[in-house]
């Protein structure tokens, strides 16, 4: 069996198991050195990132092929990926870079399986009058458009 598609089947072997935790990224360099990147609906634990690698290097055989394996969670400077992640930030202000470079940033209001909605609060001059009045408006975004997305810390 070739080497990326047996470690893709001990990963949803255990991923199945855990149905809270979910497949941000796999990566497989040329030195066969493998990166796996996990995320949960309710975070990644060390212990997740133990039992995913154990899933796997206790079903391979390093004396038919010698890897090296890195199982981590999705950091903060990771970007959004997956709908999944995108869910698990409702409520939270995301940056997005959009496909023709246009920045975005707001609040994450819905997610489905297309696209997801934000909420965009600013000020604008009043039609009427000197002075700017407070807009909030709901702009939906398809995943296709989604160049690079970003949650946004705050201290």
């Amino acid at each position: 069996m070739e080497f990326r598609k047996r470690i893709e089947e001990l990963l949803n072997e255990f991923l199945v198991t855990r149905e809270d935790l979910f497949l941000v990224d796999l990566k497989i360099s040329a030195g066969d050195d493998i990166t796996v990147i996990l995320d949960g609906d309710q975070g990644v634990t060390l212990q997740d990132c133990l039992d995913a690698s154990r899933a796997i290097e206790f079903n391979m055989d390093r004396e038919e092929h010698d890897f090296s394996l890195q199982v981590m969670s999705a950091g903060l400077s990771e970007p959004l990926s997956a709908p999944r992640q995108f869910r698990k930030n409702i409520g939270r202000e995301i940056q997005v870079m959009l496909n023709d470079d246009t920045k975005i940033e707001a609040e994450l209001a819905k997610v489905d399986d297309e696209k997801i909605t934000l909420i965009l609060r600013y000020r604008k001059p009043k039609d009427i009058g000197k002075g700017k009045v407070d807009v909030e408006e709901e702009k939906e975004i398809p995943y296709s458009e989604i160049k690079k997305a970003l949650v946004v810390i705050k201290f």
